[in-house]
């Protein structure tokens, strides 16, 4: 039920929206798909909050013929309420983002028509799931069309559409679009990773940090989780909260990472002018910042050491592993140890060939590796594979002239991050990110329609005042 407080809330956002809606005139030339339908301008995938926030921004472009898919059911979109394990977000409260500089729509405006203002100011940081609701919440106000359970299967070109591949509740199709959006989450470009020794267990013996987890199931038994970052410790704390009989989180590094390096590159002129500066700067400052990788917070790690049954296992990389009288047993620098369940907190492997809707592209797509050569002291694989994006946010060729349509397909996700810094999956950097992304989007949309746009100009012809009387020769009478 919508409490008075929102609908009040709903009211006001509507009306801010209006009075900031100029220029109101629809400026698109309608494109007729191959089968005869009308293409849309934007295809976005994935309705978490990325994939609203660029909807939103498009929509305040009057980019007004756009869908939004997303594979999940309503209300799973996104991490929070499904394999996202913290308490809370590790956002300070007051960071924006999908609200895109627009104060109703804030979330703190959210949380007080919900809550209170005073609820607002003892506030720590949000919860999880106050953050989905939040987001379901501002995807309604803001009318933006989202289709559920329905999964993009493939890109293609088809002239100068794209077509994509789609299967939802009815079934397959394929819709057409100018330009696609894809704000696919964490594993865009890639698959979650594990070592291939910890992959080559049986599946009741292992699970990535990203996976459903039983953690009832794990209660009494002893639990080991590879990786030091906080998805390892949100996963090592839902053990021990289960009733684990003990969690062994082991950290390759001597020290676990406490710094976290996106709290510094938070302000204005990195985030939005990091993507301005020549590939040296980029590299080195995103190599830097990614090779700490995100440090944890304290109460991420009080969490877990509160309960007498944790274990830190420093330097502790795991080398090898295998299945022994039902259990996994790891190798690592200090031996090994056996366990009842790993937990593998360790991210995602750039590999676009296992996404099918890149399947089609998926050879072409340029990468750092394939645009810049650092200095050998920063050289880094992992990062040499992230995909090196237009300033618009588009897949670039590795091969010119082989796939030239990928143009029009942009990519706000976490695989943006090498080209962008903080962008498509940051919550504190949307009020940067989209409005670049929706430029991106709408230059292209705009360079293609020019000629239209010329010969309409010509043809215009709507006088804005009336002559009613004239004396020739002599110019206008008066009355």
């Amino acid at each position: 039920m919508t409490l008075p407080s929102l609908t009040a809330l709903e009211a006001r956002i509507r009306d801010d929206l209006a009075r900031i809606a100029h220029p109101r005139a629809p400026w698109l030339t309608p494109r007729t798909a191959p089968d005869g339908s009308q293409a849309l301008d934007v295809l976005v995938v994935g309705a978490g909050q990325s994939g609203v926030a660029a909807a939103f921004g498009l929509k305040r472009s009057r980019v007004d013929n756009v869908l939004v898919i997303d594979k999940a059911a309503y209300g799973q979109e996104g991490p929070w309420v499904t394999y996202a394990r913290m308490k809370t977000l590790r956002s300070p409260k007051d960071f924006t983002g999908p609200d895109l500089d627009i104060p109703s729509l804030t979330y703190q405006s959210w949380h007080e028509a919900r809550y209170g203002a005073d609820h607002w100011q003892a506030l720590d940081l949000i919860t999880r799931e106050d953050w989905n609701d939040y987001l379901l919440f501002m995807r309604r106000v803001t009318e933006v069309p989202v289709e559920n359970e329905t999964e993009l299967l493939s890109l293609d070109q088809a002239g100068e559409l794209v077509a994509a591949r789609l299967s939802g509740p009815d079934g397959e199709r394929t819709v057409f679009a100018r330009k696609v959006v894809l704000a696919t989450g964490q594993d865009s470009t890639g698959r979650w990773w594990m070592p291939d020794f910890v992959a080559a267990l049986p599946a009741a013996l292992r699970a990535h940090t990203a996976d459903p987890i039983d953690f009832g199931s794990l209660k009494g038994k002893v639990v080991a989780v590879l990786g030091a970052g906080a998805s390892a410790l949100d996963n090592a704390a839902e053990a021990l909260e289960a009733g684990a009989a003990s969690v062994h989180l082991f950290c390759r590094r001597l020290e676990p990472q406490v710094i976290q390096p996106y709290r510094w590159i938070t302000f204005r002129g990195f985030m939005k002018h990091l993507v301005d500066l020549d590939d040296a700067w980029r590299w080195r400052f995103m190599s830097r910042v990614m090779g700490l990788r995100e440090g944890f917070p304290q109460a991420t790690y009080d969490r877990c050491a509160g309960h007498p049954n944790f274990v830190l296992h420093t330097g502790g990389a795991w080398t090898a592993a295998r299945a022994e009288e039902g259990r996994a047993v790891v190798t690592t620098a200090h031996g090994d140890f056996a366990a009842d369940f790993l937990i593998c907190g360790t991210g995602i492997a750039m590999d676009y060939a296992a996404k099918p809707e890149l399947a089609a592209f998926a050879g072409n797509i340029a990468t750092w590796g394939d645009r810049y050569a650092p200095p050998e002291d920063e050289a880094n694989d992992r990062l040499a594979a992230f995909p090196y994006l237009s300033p618009e946010y588009q897949f670039m060729e590795k091969e010119p002239g082989r796939t030239p349509w990928i143009a029009n397909v942009h990519l706000f996700s976490i695989a943006s991050t090498m080209s962008f810094g903080p962008s498509g999956s940051s919550i504190n950097a949307m009020t940067t990110a989209v409005p670049r992304l929706v430029d991106g989007v709408t230059k292209g949309l705009f360079a293609a329609d020019v000629e239209a746009n010329w010969q309409a100009f010509l043809a215009y012809d709507v006088a804005q005042a009336e002559v009613r009387q004239t004396v020739p020769g002599l110019g206008i009478a008066a009355e």
